[in-house]
């Protein structure tokens, strides 16, 4: 048996710039991820009875991959070139949906999980292309690449998006106190709100915004990644916090929905319990809010007053593992 265990990740900045409808025409994109120990786990087994057993939030048994109706699955299945016999089984920390990255996480964690189970080698930078190019190339899926390339790499990491849809790798250089005050003092809450990345995306392609309009918001956002990055390796965290908050003004502009309206009243709640900044992690509607705030205890009152549950995470530097082969 092959079970891998890959991290899902939050945003810290950036977030969008890695689509292609942007960065091919933008002179690329650029954002920051970080990758959190809450995770996606896939095992892969011998089935004996030489179909395929495949086990999810439902159950299949095919005999060919092409059968298979769950698409990453089944374009997965096709590109590690496993045509039969094998049962896949898949759980994960939190639900799909949520702004964690997790269809990303799920297709690397099953590509990695099949070429172990072949025992071929492949790269997390490999992994991570082979992931872009299922669900952006096969299945044209509206998504940017930031999932996988985090997902496949992990740490706290800043990613450019060339035109030409190379991505360049930038581990974030901070101290060890800097790196250990981020995630001590990050807090992430449940919204309870989910909601395809994808279908969120569409939506905003198709909204009143003009293409424009778009385009600045997004050359701003791509800006507050890069002074993401220089605040971090700066070691300054309240800055960082306000950027946050700004990048969340941003998505606002961008998608003004009934639920993001929710969301941003729910953000300026917490930044007068204490928060230094907020955001809302991800594409989708709703999901997690990631505040950072050095005074917690009042923060965690108001959100629990407000019906939102607290997720602890620490970040995860190993990217996509084999635990067991």
């Amino acid at each position: 048996m092959i079970i891998t265990r890959t991290p899902l990740r939050i945003s810290l900045g950036g977030g969008g710039t890695d689509l292609p409808s942007y960065y091919r025409d933008a002179g690329g994109g650029f954002l920051v991820a970080a990758a959190i120990d809450r995770h996606v786990y896939i095992a892969v087994n011998r089935n004996f009875d030489d179909d395929l057993m495949l086990k999810y939030s439902s159950i299949e048994r095919v005999d060919d991959p092409a059968l298979v109706n769950h698409p990453l699955l089944r374009e997965a299945l096709l590109v590690a070139g496993v045509p039969r016999a094998v049962e896949i089984s898949s759980m994960a920390d939190v639900p799909a949906g949520t702004g964690l990255g997790s269809s990303g996480s799920f297709t690397v964690g099953v590509l990695r999980a099949l070429f172990s189970y072949r025992r071929h080698t492949i790269s997390p930078r490999d992994l991570a292309d082979l992931a872009c190019e299922i669900e952006m190339g096969r299945l044209g899926a509206p998504v940017g690449k930031q999932d996988p390339y985090i997902a496949a790499i992990g740490g706290v990491t800043a990613f450019s998006f060339r035109p030409d849809g190379e991505v360049d790798v930038h581990p974030v250089a901070m101290t060890d106190d800097v790196r250990n005050r981020l995630e001590d003092n990050l807090l992430l809450f449940y919204t309870g709100v989910r909601r395809s990345a994808a279908a969120e995306l569409s939506e905003q392609g198709a909204g009143t915004a003009s293409a424009g309009d778009t385009r600045s918001n997004l050359d701003a956002v791509r800006e507050l990644g890069r002074a993401s990055m220089a605040v971090l390796e700066k070691g300054d965290l309240t800055g960082f916090a306000r950027l946050m908050t700004e990048q969340w003004r941003r998505k606002m502009e961008r998608s003004p929905s009934p639920v993001h309206r929710t969301v941003d009243d729910w953000i300026c709640r917490g930044v007068d319990a204490g928060a230094e900044g907020g955001k809302l992690v991800g594409a989708g509607g709703g999901g997690f809010l990631l505040f950072y705030a050095e005074a917690k205890e009042e923060l965690r009152s108001k959100m629990r007053e407000l019906g939102l549950e607290e997720v602890r995470f620490g970040f995860h530097y190993d990217g996509t593992s084999t635990l067991v082969s």
